[in-house]
């Protein structure tokens, strides 16, 4: 990663311009070009530097729904586990965590309803009972990681 990546990375963090052509406002500001700033960012997703790019939906108000849940999942079937929830496309993604809720994901569906048929379907995948945290307060936290 050179300083044209950190400086991308660091820019994106903050958002598009909300114009009809972001890419070359942004090129203007990082001193390169249009078609150079999105070969980088599609380089950085491909080589794992960058896990995702796209924007950020509020399922909510668009009349989705969506939960957090985890799972206590033995370790000699975690990676079992993991990947029959990765097959999954309600599951947004899931991560290790060092608990005895070894496992957290993120749920969206449609509707509440899906949400609930969802943690069924897992309970009879796995055999696991899922443990639904659903939100009961919205916070915006205004993340930023310098790199």
């Amino acid at each position: 990663m050179d300083d044209l990546d950190r400086r991308l990375i660091n820019r994106l963090q903050l958002g598009l311009p909300l114009v009809r052509h972001p890419w070359r406002v942004l090129a203007e500001e990082l001193g390169s070009s249009s078609s150079e700033l999105l070969d980088r960012l599609h380089a950085l997703l491909e080589d794992g530097v960058l896990t995702r790019f796209g924007p950020m939906f509020d399922i909510e108000r668009l009349g989705g729904a969506f939960t957090l849940a985890a799972l206590a999942v033995p370790e000699e079937r975690f990676e079992e586990v993991a990947e029959q929830l990765h097959g999954m496309p309600e599951v947004a993604h899931n991560y290790r965590r060092e608990h005895a809720w070894n496992m957290w994901f993120v749920l969206g569906c449609p509707t509440v309803q899906g949400i609930t048929e969802t943690l069924q379907r897992i309970e009879r995948l796995t055999g696991l009972v899922p443990l639904n945290l659903p939100k009961e307060e919205t916070y915006h936290v205004g993340l930023y990681f310098p790199v």
